[in-house]
């Protein structure tokens, strides 16, 4: 595997995976550049080389299909604009050899979204999984993705990686390319690179006390990562909506609060399991409560064992959050993913942003600290903490997958695992 900073791009064609899934208006216009800006880096060390660079990314999810309103076109100006740099723009990304063929040194050239082929993500499009001809189906799709990814291989002499959000998937551009360049050829960006030091920073090299801060609605969406994180961390503070499954699961009366019945025995099971590993398992003790879920809402504050009949939990209340503040200002490394309230309702986002001021504070005391996950990243940048944590994550989804324990793809295929 090279290293970018290593590596002189002078007279190279650099094709760069970047994650430019932004979100645009009605009118198209960016709402949060965050995605462009976290690339700049990258995309402006080759053009600072002498290279000429090739940009490829995905928006939405128009599932194989053109669609107008998720076109990439919408974004050139704005990737002109960070760059400092006119920016061409190829309508079709499996068409256009010609135009990457034509680039001279200096100049960027944007691939249209990658996703409008579903050779891109390598799903058999039309069929059930259910259905007997899916195997085949996959099997031919499987063999259209690695064509896909070889077309896109062409246009370039070197390939770099900058798009951890789409790490933790196989598709063609994020992984399948890389296969058609040798380890000379192929690195990770700025971007990618602190992503994966960030994430070993806490599950590899980690400074103990160890605390993870997992919020968020369900236990089924981040089962797995709090059984790979039993067996690292020392404080575990589960909050949000999943905290009602282990409370319910424990005999408590949580009103009409969000749970998932099913999985109470792997909540109990979570509890022992931290016991026998002397993981210090908090979960809230008190919930801001309200009858009616929008914002406005009527609010009363409860004993989360013991939460009336109408009422459900919107957020961790003071006795919690007094609880967690200790823990987490006691620490030396820390994770957080998730909310532990109802982020979206300022009313309900107190503990939420509780818990963004405790984990800047514990950074400021010379914790590391890496945050992740949407709301989590809201959180820290609505109340102006982003620069006062160790990191901020752009990938939820790899993140979460990385924390499993799972191997990442879009990692990997560089790195030759």
């Amino acid at each position: 595997m090279a290293n970018i900073n290593d590596f002189n791009f002078a007279g190279v064609k650099a094709i760069v995976r970047v994650d430019f899934n932004v979100p645009l208006n009605e009118e198209g216009k960016i709402t949060d550049d965050t995605r462009i800006r976290g690339a700049v880096p990258t995309l402006k060390k080759i053009l600072a080389d002498g290279g000429a660079l090739i940009v490829m990314s995905h928006m939405g999810k128009p599932k194989g299909k053109v669609n107008p309103k998720l076109s990439l076109g919408q974004i050139k100006d704005a990737v002109a604009a960070a760059l400092d740099a006119p920016v061409k723009f190829a309508e079709d990304c499996g068409k256009a050899a010609e135009a990457a063929a034509e680039l001279k040194a200096g100049e960027v050239l944007l691939l249209e979204n990658l996703r409008f082929y579903p050779e891109e993500e390598g799903k058999p499009v039309g069929i059930d999984k259910e259905d007997p001809a899916y195997a085949d189906a996959k099997k031919e799709m499987k063999t259209r993705q690695n064509e896909f990814a070889k077309t896109l291989a062409s246009y370039a002499d070197v390939y770099v990686n900058d798009a951890f959000g789409t790490a933790h998937r196989r598709h063609a551009s994020t992984a399948v390319i890389a296969d058609f360049f040798d380890a000379d050829h192929k690195m990770l960006g700025y971007l990618m690179e602190k992503e994966v030091v960030a994430i070993d920073n806490v599950l590899k090299n980690a400074q103990h006390p160890f605390t993870a801060i997992i919020g968020g609605s369900k236990v089924s969406s981040k089962l797995a990562v709090i059984k790979n994180l039993l067996d690292k961390v020392d404080n575990l503070i589960i909050g949000g909506g999943m905290g009602f499954t282990f409370i319910k699961a424990q005999g408590g009366n949580i009103g009409l609060s969000l749970h998932e019945d099913d999985l109470m025995p792997e909540a109990l099971s979570v509890m022992a399991a931290a016991k026998e590993k002397g993981v210090n398992l908090s979960l809230s003790v008190q919930t801001v409560c309200a009858q009616e879920f929008k914002n406005d809402a009527e609010r009363q504050t409860h004993d989360i064992f013991n939460i009336p009949d109408g009422w459900e939990g919107m957020d961790a209340g003071p006795k919690s959050l007094e609880n967690w503040k200790k823990i987490i200002l006691d620490s030396k490394t820390i994770l957080w993913n998730g909310p532990v309230g109802v982020f979206e309702f300022d009313n309900f986002a107190v503990g939420t942003g509780e818990i963004a001021k405790y984990v800047a504070e514990a950074t400021a005391n010379g914790a590391y600290s890496l945050v992740g996950g949407g709301d989590s990243v809201a959180a820290v940048n609505k109340f102006g903490l982003a620069d006062k944590v160790s990191y901020v994550s752009t990938g939820g989804g790899a993140m979460l997958e990385a924390i499993e324990g799972k191997t990442l793809p879009g990692v990997a295929a560089i790195k030759g695992e």
